[in-house]
């Protein structure tokens, strides 16, 4: 998987993101290396957060 190593549960969260050919396996490392900052947790960025959160981006700040 090119450089990318994931426990069971990783790869169970996130090998949907794996078999798409839009994101595969470094498409994923790159969002489990990145980071975001969101400004404002209210009415939009909630549910960004929890997008973010979900598709396994590393680090949010917010």
């Amino acid at each position: 998987m090119s450089g990318l190593s994931l426990d069971a549960t990783q790869l169970d969260r996130y090998s949907r993101h794996i078999i798409m050919d839009e994101v595969g396996p470094e498409g994923q490392k790159r969002l489990l290396d990145g980071r975001a900052l969101v400004v404002g947790a209210g009415g939009l960025g909630a549910p960004v957060i929890q997008f973010l959160a979900a598709a396994g981006v590393g680090e949010l700040a917010v």
